[in-house]
């Protein structure tokens, strides 16, 4: 067993601590990989703190991983040592239902094996990227183009790839009309994929601050939302609207600014059900749709174009010590856009120990 440094919540309502684990051996298939980032994700906090559902404490939280291989297993023909990677949501999946033939790994119809807080391939809890590392099988890890900045990387990895997705799936391009819901880790980029796409990008956010970040991200629309006037100037105007809102909230008025045959994909995850009416929907056959992050093959199209395109996450880069604090600032929208946690600076060197 490899020991393992990292931070863990340990109770729902208590702090993340210091936590030494153990990670398996890497087998015949598996990457053996040294964190050195890995991005928050407001997941980790309703994970932690079971507003999704019970955790199997304690849970060490983390699913935006870009590191170095450090050891590969003798069967692994898809990675050496030292080459830069990342790991996602997920790590494992049956690899047999039609999703996970399909390359939609993420819907698999027994369920993918999630990079925390998930039954693990070995039968144990699997433990996230608040860690110093990480053992995966090679076909669930992606390679990491060499011009993108790693700390940015990071988020791409939940971020990047859960507003790519849907931007490819309803085909988002120079004709389209795009809506972006909330403008935090998930809305920044949204908002620079869709640019990137050649969208006309409008943000839709709550706070008058956010208007002079959406033109900064390269927005070319901003409305208010508290403000019945600039709302009604949209009735009737986007493709797609990109519900990236983690809280509860009322979905008519969103609706309403959806054309005919619009439609409304949530990716924001809150904790409690959202209501709507159904007129809403029904007299212009608009849609609500859901979308969850993507494939491997996918999420390596993500980091690719990505590369290619020149974009990345706005991160803040914190040590690990100070994850407390940062999760007390997501919760206050105190964050732009993304915070990162820089694991190779904030635990001691780990020996690793060869075969």
């Amino acid at each position: 067993m490899l020991t393992t440094q990292g931070y863990a919540a340990f109770k729902s309502d208590g702090p993340l601590q210091p936590f030494t684990f153990d990670r398996r051996e890497p087998g015949p298939f598996d990457v053996l990989i040294n964190i050195l980032y890995c991005g928050v994700c407001h997941s980790d906090i309703h994970t932690a703190r079971s507003e999704w559902g019970p955790a199997t404490y304690p849970v060490v939280p983390g699913h935006e991983i870009v590191g170095k291989v450090a050891r590969v297993g003798n069967q692994v023909n898809q990675f050496s040592v030292g080459d830069t990677v990342g790991v996602g949501c997920f790590l494992d999946s049956c690899r047999s239902c039609t999703a996970c033939v399909d390359g939609l790994e993420q819907y698999c119809q027994q369920g993918p094996v999630f990079t925390y807080n998930s039954p693990g391939p070995d039968g144990r809890p699997t433990y996230g990227g608040y860690s110093t590392r990480v053992v995966v099988d090679q076909k669930y890890v992606l390679r990491v183009p060499p011009s993108l900045p790693l700390e940015r990387t990071a988020p791409l990895l939940c971020a990047g790839i859960t507003t790519y997705s849907p931007l490819r799936h309803w085909n988002v391009g120079p004709s389209t009309r795009l809506g972006v819901m909330g403008l935090g880790g998930l809305g920044h980029m949204a908002v620079k994929l869709g640019v990137s796409m050649g969208a006309e990008v409008t943000v839709f956010s709550s706070s008058p601050s956010k208007e002079q970040e959406a033109r900064r991200l390269g927005g070319h629309g901003f409305v208010l939302t508290s403000d019945e006037n600039q709302m009604k100037k949209q009735s009737g105007r986007m493709d797609l609207m990109l519900d990236t809102v983690s809280a509860v909230h009322p979905l008519e008025p969103y609706l309403s600014a959806l054309r005919r045959d619009g439609t409304l994909v949530l990716v924001g995850a809150p904790s409690r059900p959202l209501n709507f009416q159904p007129f809403s929907i029904i007299g212009e056959r608009k849609s609500i749709a859901g979308s969850l992050i993507g494939g491997i093959q996918e999420t390596q199209e993500m980091l690719n174009y990505c590369a290619q395109s020149n974009v990345a996450a706005d991160v803040e880069v914190i040590p690990m010590e100070n994850i407390n604090t940062a999760y007390d600032r997501i919760l206050a929208a105190d964050v732009r856009y993304r915070f990162v946690i820089d694991i190779a600076r904030s635990f001691q060197a780990v020996e690793i120990p060869q075969p």
